[in-house]
């Protein structure tokens, strides 16, 4: 790589924060038209600069790898620092739900594609009745005062089998119903292989995927979150390992010949655009802002803080350590849906426990509780360590590349000894800084001041 292109380079990753920035200044303006206009002006830029103009090209194929990784880095590293930095719980099975969103919902348009609806009717179903047994369950759990975990969590698997045993039988019935609307298995001119279904499909196989990754981290949260930090990381460590070897059988263990096992599985279809990745990640992060400034929010940044401080406030700190949990496994699972399609292939090796250490360290660069810090650290980890590091190495020898293995945990001793609470620390841009409320003064009281919410 020459000096020119070095220069590009760190030039373009200089862009995409500010274009970050200005994502967050726009999203904290407060007419709805400025919202509006500012993120179509966001979208726009970004859109602009994917688009081929003759023989010129800003970000090139290479950029649009990095931009959709991106993206769906800054959905798990957030859900991550929710669980972590908010809640304090420290968690290494955020990959292992990003895993799971992913394949769920690539089985889901990978069938559909052959002219097989049962990929969207039976994990539609699941989610749908697997929601509804876990509530029901939970109505007769909080009738039953003093009950067991061990034994909620039985009730709830119970729910759960059953639930996926009626989405299985009705949703082949179903699937069997609409396979002649797709016409002749040879002839791609069905409506249901439209353009329109199929982006129709992807997104709601997206949120399939995220809703099924955030339920079974709820089945898998319920006895584990009464283990203490240290040892709940332990096991969500396991249960990504526990994952991976899953992926690995899928065609064997599993009845999911479609994916190949370790083999990998291909002929994902690529439905994944810029239009969708950038509204999924905006959704996420304007989810995450309201949910940290509400009250949920404090109680749950409350139970990092003490939880014997909170037990004594009123507040139940199982409840919220779950509650968290189940959120931020959600835009995992959302993440993982939205880079399957884009990459059209998943092998069990992308989803290995050693590379779901990544959005660990986004987080701690980015700092522990930062919204901003780990959106920023995002995309820049992507695009200046995975990117362009990678390219420089790459040039140096073929084994090159591995050494950024070496270069990140130093990098991250570094950052630790000099600068511990991450790059921004607890800086917050835009959109994501903390509310500032005006109270409302009676006609005989002094204007009064500007405050933040209580506990802020």
């Amino acid at each position: 790589m020459g000096l020119g292109q070095l220069l590009v380079s760190l030039i373009k990753i200089a862009a995409i924060l500010g274009w970050v920035y200005g994502v967050l200044w726009v999203l904290g303006r407060k007419p709805l038209w400025a919202k509006v206009l500012g993120l179509l002006a966001a979208f726009g830029i970004v859109q602009l600069g994917l688009t081929p103009l003759g023989n010129f090209q800003v970000l090139n194929d290479f950029d649009r790898g990095l931009l959709f990784q991106a993206c769906a880095m800054t959905m798990v590293a957030l859900g991550l620092n929710l669980i972590y930095g908010f809640n304090g719980q420290f968690s290494l099975g955020q990959w292992g739900f990003y895993g799971i969103g992913a394949y769920t919902a690539a089985d889901i348009t990978y069938r559909w594609s052959n002219h097989d609806a049962s990929g969207l009717f039976v994990a539609g179903l699941l989610v749908i009745l697997g929601g509804l047994a876990l509530f029901l369950v939970g109505r007769l759990v909080g009738r039953l005062k003093g009950m067991p975990v061990l034994s909620q969590f039985t009730l709830y698997l119970a729910g759960m089998i059953v639930a996926a045993v009626a989405a299985v039988i009705v949703g082949n019935a179903l699937a069997r119903g609409l396979a002649p609307a797709f016409g002749a298995a040879d002839s791609g001119s069905s409506f249901l292989l439209g353009p329109v279904a199929m982006n129709v499909l992807l997104l709601l196989a997206v949120v399939i995927g995220g809703v099924f990754a955030a339920e079974v981290s709820f089945l898998f949260g319920l006895p584990v979150l009464t283990l203490g930090s240290d040892y709940f990381g332990i096991a969500t460590l396991g249960f990504t390992i526990v994952v991976q070897t899953l992926m690995v059988n899928t065609d064997t263990i599993l009845p999911f010949p479609e994916m190949k096992g370790g083999r990998g599985m291909i002929g994902i279809p690529k439905l994944t655009t810029w239009f969708w990745a950038f509204v999924f990640m905006v959704a996420i992060i304007v989810i995450m802002r309201n949910l940290i400034y509400s009250s949920t929010g404090r109680a749950i940044m409350s139970v990092r803080e003490d939880e014997t401080a909170a037990k004594a406030m009123g507040i139940d700190v199982a409840r919220y350590k779950l509650l968290a949990f189940v959120v931020g496994s959600l835009f995992a699972g959302i993440g993982g849906g939205i880079y399957a399609h884009y990459i059209g292939f998943l092998s069990p090796a992308s989803f290995s426990f050693l590379v779901g250490f990544n959005p660990l360290i986004i987080v701690v660069f980015g700092g522990l509780g930062s919204m901003t810090g780990t959106i920023a650290a995002s995309f820049g980890w992507i695009f200046f360590l995975e990117g362009l590091l990678r390219v420089i190495l790459g040039q140096l020898g073929t084994e090159a590349p591995t050494w950024r293995y070496v270069l990140y945990p130093v990098t991250l001793l570094l950052l630790m000894l000099l600068r511990p609470q991450g790059l921004l620390g607890t800086v917050e841009w835009g959109f994501l800084k903390k509310p500032v409320f005006q109270l409302r003064a009676s006609k005989d009281a002094e204007p009064a001041a500007a405050v933040t919410p209580a506990g802020k």
